[in-house]
């Protein structure tokens, strides 16, 4: 091959490769990765029927709001929505009792110990009427422990929930000095108390307090009577309990 014709064709393969080169730095070749979904836990099945026992106090009865709007009366809706299961409930509670008047009540009806779900909320009445706050830690775990037997004495099936904190109610706000710090520093002993025996005895404990601590800055969590939970806090307080309350009557 002639010298000059080596270099010509050498300067038209130079054109070419760089021309690939431009076109391939120009448009890249790109791979998106496939999305994966994570997989879902579907919700297992419970019984077709369950006996649902509400312990308590005002907070379980609903005072001030309608009786279907008090939570074990949400609570059981909820259920029946999403498993088409017959919840029958029975509640024990009176606005102002005490642990003491619980305890009372429970003695002289003498419920069946056939309860697939005990839910509990008690102590507000010992605080607010000045009760010795060993009357609480002597009584709740009787109380926990008279729920077990209850549920058929399985302690998986009792549910504790917290107790409210009223110093965040124009109730609590209009009392006469400065007790709203008081208040809710004992409801908090209570509930440490309560949560302490909880997890020390394998008790499922759900915590709502935090809820009615936003009554002040949200006025239609607060019930007319400006001191109880409305219909939408027991509603929350619903949301919270769920997941617990599912695994209770899955297992």
């Amino acid at each position: 091959m002639k010298p000059d014709l080596r270099q010509i064709v050498i300067v038209i393969l130079s054109g070419f490769l760089l021309s690939c080169s431009s076109d391939e730095t120009s448009n890249p070749i790109t791979t998106t990765p496939p999305v994966v979904n994570p997989p879902t836990t579907p919700d297992l099945p419970i019984a077709s029927s369950i006996n649902y026992l509400a312990l308590g106090d005002s907070y379980t009865i609903g005072q001030s709001v309608c009786e279907t709007c008090r939570f074990p009366e949400q609570l059981r809706a909820s259920l029946n929505a999403m498993y088409s299961s017959t919840i029958s409930l029975k509640i024990i509670a009176t606005t102002g009792w005490t642990t003491s008047n619980l305890l009372s009540a429970i003695e002289s009806q003498q419920p069946e110990s056939n309860y697939d779900l005990v839910t509990l909320l008690i102590g507000v009445n010992n605080q607010y009427q000045h009760r010795n706050f060993s009357v609480y830690e002597k009584e709740f775990p009787e109380l926990v422990n008279k729920a077990i037997m209850l549920a058929k004495g399985d302690r998986k099936n009792v549910v504790v929930v917290s107790i409210p904190d009223y110093a965040y109610t124009p109730y609590g706000k209009a009392l006469a000095g400065n007790q709203s710090a008081t208040i809710s520093a004992e409801i908090d002993k209570y509930n440490s108390f309560a949560e302490n025996y909880c997890t020390n005895n394998q008790i499922t404990f759900v915590n709502i307090t935090d809820i009615t601590r936003q009554g002040l800055e949200n006025s239609d969590l607060v019930a007319n009577d400006g001191l109880h939970p409305s219909k939408l806090a027991y509603s929350r307080f619903v949301d919270r309990m769920m997941p617990k309350v599912k695994i209770a009557l899955q297992n």
